[in-house]
C-alpha cells in the first residue's frame, strides 16, 4: 500500500567491512546510526538538509548519493515521472571516510526510503542488488540492510548474503582517528596479485572466524581475525596501526582488524565493561604515541539493519 503522505524516516546502522580476513565478503552492522527523513515530491524541487558528522561536505544537489539511490528505485519501479523531487533531511552520526560505512548507510537509506514510499515493490534482496551496483561490492551494504554479521558473494551480478547473529556476546571497541581515508586511496596500495600462501592463509582464517562466531567457540578467535591480503599493505596509511593492534590484544581483545578501508581500527571484545574500557583507553593512548588523535566508541552489533518508520 502506498504511503499517502509520501514521507518516511529510515534509520540505518554503521558497518565494518572485511572483519580482518573476509576482504570484500564479510561485514557487520554496529549500533551507530544515520537517520533520514524523506518526502517525495511530484514537482522537481530538491531540498537536502544535513546535520551531524560531515554535514558541511555533503552535496545538496542531484549529486547527493541518497537522492541518486532513491532515483534508482523510482526509475526501476516506473515512478520516476510521478516523483521528480524530494525533501531529504539527514542526521549523521556515522563518521565519514573512516571505514564505518557512511556511504553504504547513505545508499541504503535512499533505496529503502524510496522503496517504502512507493509501496515496497522490491524485497531486501533486490535492494541489496541495487546497493551493490552503486557501491561496487556488498560487504558494507549487506549488513546495513540485514543487520548482524554478513557473508556475501557475487556471481555474474547475482548477490547472495547470509546474515547471522554470533553466539558469542561481543562488544565492538572502535578507535576513530581524527583524519579521513578514502576507499579509493586505500585500494590503490593493494597489489594486483598475492602469493598463494597468503590466499590460503585468509581462506582458513575467514572460515574459522565464521564457524567460531556461529558456534560460540571463543577460543578459536585468537588468530581468526588475522589477515594477509589487505591490512599489511594498508599499514602505512594508518600510523601506529600494528602497535594499536598489539595494545588492544594485550588489554583483552579477542581480535582486532582494520575497519573497512580504515582508518578506524576495531577490536572485538567479550562483553565486560572493565575489559572494554581498558581496550578503548589503550587504543587511544597508543595512537597518541604516533601523533594521531583518536576517540573510542564502544558499540554492540546491530541485529536489525535498516528500519523504516512512517
Amino acid at each position: 500500500m502506498d504511503n499517502p503522505k509520501n514521507k518516511v524516516t529510515v534509520k540505518v546502522p554503521g558497518t565494518s567491512a572485511n572483519c580482518g580476513p573476509g576482504f570484500d565478503c564479510l561485514g557487520l552492522a554496529a549500533t551507530i546510526y544515520n537517520e533520514l527523513e524523506m518526502t517525495l515530491l511530484e514537482d522537481e524541487r530538491l531540498i537536502i538538509e544535513s546535520s551531524g558528522d560531515g554535514a558541511e561536505t555533503i552535496p545538496t544537489d542531484d549529486k547527493n548519493i541518497v537522492w541518486k539511490s532513491a532515483r534508482m528505485v523510482l526509475e526501476r519501479s516506473d515512478n520516476a515521472e510521478k516523483f521528480k523531487g524530494a525533501i531529504i533531511r539527514m542526521e549523521n552520526h556515522i563518521p565519514m571516510s573512516r571505514g564505518l560505512g557512511s556511504s553504504a548507510a547513505a545508499i541504503v537509506a535512499g533505496l529503502t526510503a524510496a522503496n517504502a514510499i512507493v509501496g515496497t515493490p522490491f524485497n531486501r534482496n533486490e535492494i541489496l542488488k541495487f546497493a551493490t551496483e552503486i557501491e561496487g561490492h556488498p560487504d558494507n551494504v549487506a549488513p546495513a540492510i540485514f543487520g548482524g554479521f554478513t557473508v556475501s558473494t557475487v556471481d555474474k551480478g547475482v548477490v547472495q548474503t547470509f546474515s547471522f547473529t554470533p553466539k558469542i556476546k561481543l562488544k565492538l571497541v572502535v578507535a576513530v582517528p581524527d583524519f579521513p581515508l578514502s576507499t579509493r586511496v586505500a585500494r590503490q596500495v593493494l597489489p594486483k596479485s598475492v602469493p598463494l600462501k597468503d590466499a590460503v592463509f585468509n581462506v582458513g582464517r575467514a572460515a574459522m572466524l565464521v564457524a567460531a562466531l556461529i558456534e560460540g567457540k571463543e577460543r578459536f578467535l585468537s588468530t581468526a581475525f588475522d589477515d594477509a591480503l589487505h591490512q599489511p599493505y594498508r599499514t602505512k596509511l594508518v600510523p601506529g596501526m600494528q602497535e594499536v593492534f598489539s595494545a588492544a590484544k594485550k588489554s583483552g581483545a579477542l581480535g582486532v582488524a582494520l575497519s573497512g578501508a580504515g582508518p578506524c581500527l576495531i577490536a572485538f571484545s567479550a562483553a565486560n565493561k572493565r575489559i572494554e574500557n581498558n581496550i578503548a583507553v589503550e587504543m587511544v593512548q597508543t595512537f597518541k604515541k604516533h601523533d594521531v588523535q583518536a576517540n573510542a566508541l564502544i558499540l554492540d552489533p546491530d541485529t536489525r539493519g535498516a528500519v523504516v518508520n512512517f
